[in-house]
């Protein structure tokens, strides 16, 4: 079989902010690009209209009930495309040989698996799912090289910091080819930015009072529940630190997180000659997505272009650990290294539940986080997918037994 001449893609997450957003760049460009898998998690009617609008050969959800009902639809509007369920699915729509690029914009730990798959595929990974690389670390970062993967950053700060970074350094692939070359390339540090969220002014008391709905509302961003609270508590910025450690195999004390409340520009990259660059634009998903599924090459991303003279000044600060401790738990999990990223990373997932669900406070958030990283195991050998799992379902039992004891 011949295979197409469109790039074919496969978007995990197909319903959430990023893979709609993935969908509107593909859809300015339909010469270039081909839908082959969408996925998404229970969303029926969702991935039914956007089955009917793409016409993808396979169509994955996450659970076999959900698939069953997809799959009875599209048949009642002689709809080809193929249903799949679970992992399963998710594994065969990344592995394929048609594919060519993976969009991977599952939130949280639920995107590992497939993410790490879709690495070890070889295939070019545009990697919106920060936890994957969180829980992974090593892991990710030794499959994508050891296997060709192009790691593409989505996240608006790491692709600006790609976008920063000198062109001997990602003219031959991508990011992950960066590995100990940064001193030769005379970069000294990234500046990482960061809006500071809806609370950024906000005492500690008044965070006390702040319920689910003040805290998904964020100033600048249009993101998903668990993304916004992540942003109000900064763990958002402190997981893309994280993220940031193994992209880019920086030193921690080499990279520093700015709060940047117009949210223009997305991150810099300061080298040894006193030179900053930085990367500016509308705070919009769409030109981190358009770059990364274009790179080397420049398209249409649908985003209006930067005025300058709207924007006026540009603000910066000092992020502020006492207020909002999630940043300063990231350093230190850093620092402990280990299986204290995955710890941290499932605390947060579970303790984010738990506040959505007004089961704790706001303020309750951290002082779960630390807890578990304080009580669970932290382990130096996390080289396998079933250590990181392992340490991930331990960590959540221990954040689950301290919200239990809260009721």
């Amino acid at each position: 079989m011949t295979k197409p001449d469109r790039l074919q893609i496969t978007v995990l997450g197909a319903t959430g902010s990023i893979g709609t957003s993935t969908l509107d760049v593909v859809a300015r460009h339909p010469d270039r690009y081909q839908i082959h898998a969408l996925t998404a998690n229970t969303n029926v009617d969702e991935m039914l209209a956007l089955c009917e609008k793409w016409k993808p050969r396979y169509a994955v959800m996450n659970d076999v009930a959900s698939a069953g009902e997809l799959s009875r639809s599209l048949l009642a509007k002689s709809n080809p495309a193929e249903v799949l369920s679970g992992e399963s699915g998710l594994l065969a729509v990344v592995e394929d040989n048609e594919v060519d690029c993976v969009v991977a914009a599952i939130v949280g730990a639920a995107g590992l698996v497939s993410t790490l798959a879709a690495a070890k595929a070889g295939k070019r990974v545009l990697l919106a799912n920060k936890e994957a690389l969180v829980m992974s670390g090593r892991l990710f970062m030794d499959t994508a090289r050891e296997n060709d993967a192009v790691l593409m950053p989505v996240d608006s700060e790491h692709n600006a910091i790609f976008q920063c970074m000198p062109d001997c350094l990602t003219e031959n692939h991508s990011s992950v080819k960066m590995t100990n070359q940064q001193a030769s390339a005379g970069i000294e540090r990234i500046l990482l930015t960061a809006s500071g969220g809806p609370f950024r002014t906000w005492s500690v008391d008044q965070l006390h009072d702040v319920t689910p709905e003040q805290a998904v509302n964020h100033p600048n961003w249009d993101m998903g529940r668990k993304i916004s609270v992540d942003s109000a508590t900064l763990m958002n910025k402190g997981l893309e630190l994280i993220e940031a450690y193994w992209l880019f195999d920086m030193d921690i004390a080499n990279i520093d997180v700015v709060i940047h409340p117009q949210s223009v520009i997305h991150s810099m990259v300061t080298y040894s000659d006193g030179s900053v660059l930085a990367q500016l634009g509308n705070p919009d998903m769409r030109t981190p997505i358009a770059h990364a599924l274009a790179w080397p090459e420049r398209i249409a991303s649908g985003v209006e272009p930067l005025n300058i003279f709207d924007v006026a000044k540009l603000d910066f600060e000092q992020p502020d650990l006492s207020r909002f401790p999630c940043l300063r738990l990231c350093y230190e999990a850093i620092k402990k290294g280990g299986s204290a990223m995955i710890v941290l990373n499932a605390a947060n997932e579970v303790a984010v539940a738990a506040f959505l669900d007004e089961k704790i406070g706001f303020n309750d958030i951290a002082i779960l986080i630390e807890k578990t990283l304080n009580a669970a195991n932290i382990t130096e050998d996390v080289s396998t997918l079933e250590d990181i799992i392992e340490a991930d379902a331990m960590a959540r039992i221990i954040t689950n037994e301290y919200i239990s004891a809260k009721q």
